[in-house]
């Protein structure tokens, strides 16, 4: 029954379609991750491709190991010294580009300087260029001052005591010395995960709605209710099915995607803590580039799970896949357009909606944070856990649901 299921979802032009758009974003997703990466030559040209990536990757190793009050400072005296040579001050662009391209190696130390030297609030991407090596000193107390500064002030009335306590404890764990090495890989694995899983979600939501409502659709219900199992195994070979359907689709992609870019850009830096990049650095989750992949996509399977089984849901109910294939629309958009309110409230809020884990990259850079029985955490591990725990739930309640349907 569940193979009658599957083959019916697949046979229909709409099935195929689905399949194709599928194949499509993955191509173009993996083509834009993997695009991003380029790399600067001697004279003043970009180039692209795996060539590319190895010079990139070859001139970035050269600064990686641990980042010492000596590596930084050795960093800041590399950024200076390009900084007084004649192709850094000329107005001539490919001149400017040539010194770019020397910097490439140490880009990614620079920009830790932007955000370690600079106030919490604020970005200036000059703010290096006025340091001297005597600075370096400062590197790590700057991370967890500048956090205190900011609770201090415009963020005095967002946190309660406890939430700021919560803050600067999280900072303080951080290890130090950070681990410095290549990352561009995972960089660029994560910045394109939640378009790929969000459109994903949009094109599995066009099949999952289908499934309880094509008998309705094609005036079957009353053969298919009738049926010796119609009411019984029949009803669970559809939530099988469906299951089936979106782990099956789902980790294909994520496997073929994360295989792919990390392929192509290396999976060098896994070990590395997310703090070592420009996006990571004000996160208060201490964890490694690969623990946040888990994250990511371990969070967009429960997401995707819980939209699709509510789609379902809404399906069987309804008996109209048209009514419930916008479930997945609403979820996804409407936080986002919500997302530019700024009320303390609200923002927590939507720090709690489903959206939130089809884009688990974003959520660790977030500071979403929540009182659970006196225990201050993350909106991570909670998202995570309770959306999985309505997803188990929805299960019965779907069988009930369509188990019950009258036919009309």
């Amino acid at each position: 029954m569940v193979y009658y299921e599957m083959k019916k979802i697949f046979s229909k032009t709409s099935g195929r379609i689905a399949v194709i758009c599928l194949i499509g974003l993955l191509i173009v997703v993996c083509g834009f991750a993997v695009s991003g990466v380029s790399y600067m030559n001697e004279q003043g040209e970009k180039e692209n491709g795996v060539a590319a990536v190895r010079k990139l990757r070859e001139a970035k190793k050269e600064w990686s190991g641990p980042l010492t009050e000596e590596k930084i400072g050795e960093v800041i005296a590399a950024n200076l010294a390009v900084n007084n040579t004649e192709e850094y001050r000329s107005r001539d662009i490919r001149k400017s580009d040539i010194a770019f391209g020397w910097k490439q190696g140490f880009s990614d130390i620079r920009m830790l300087l932007v955000y370690a030297y600079g106030a919490f609030r604020d970005y200036d991407y000059y703010r290096p260029d006025s340091l001297v090596p005597e600075d370096a000193e400062a590197f790590y107390a700057n991370r967890t001052a500048h956090l205190k500064e900011w609770l201090d002030t415009e963020a005095k009335d967002q946190f309660s005591e406890e939430e700021k306590a919560f803050l600067v404890e999280k900072y303080q764990e951080m290890e130090t010395p950070l681990y410095y090495d290549y990352a561009d890989g995972w960089k660029q694995l994560f910045e394109f995960a939640p378009t790929l899983l969000m459109i994903m979600v949009l094109i599995l939501g066009f099949l999952a709605a289908s499934l309880f409502s094509c008998e309705y659709q094609y005036k079957a219900d009353s053969v298919f209710f009738a049926s010796c199992h119609g009411r019984g195994r029949a009803v669970s070979a559809k939530i099988k099915a469906g299951f089936l359907l979106i782990t099956g689709i789902y980790w294909l992609s994520v496997l073929l995607y994360v295989g792919i870019v990390l392929g192509i850009l290396g999976a060098d830096g896994a070990n590395c803590v997310i703090q070592t990049g420009r996006g990571g650095w004000k996160s208060f989750y201490n964890i490694t580039y690969w623990q946040e992949g888990l994250l990511i996509f371990a969070g967009g399977y429960a997401g995707c799970l819980f939209i699709l089984f509510l789609t379902m849901l809404i399906s069987a109910a309804s008996r109209s896949a048209v009514v419930a294939v916008m479930m997945p629309f609403i979820l996804i958009f409407v936080p986002s357009f919500l997302g530019g309110i700024r009320f303390p409230l609200i923002n927590k809020i939507l720090g709690l909606m489903p959206d939130q884990l089809l884009q688990m990259n974003m959520v660790v850079s977030y500071f979403n944070l929540y009182s659970i029985a006196g225990r201050i955490m993350g909106a991570a591990g909670i998202i995570l856990v309770v959306y999985s725990v309505m997803t188990v739930m929805i299960c019965p309640l779907l069988y009930r649901i369509y188990r019950k349907a009258q036919v009309k």
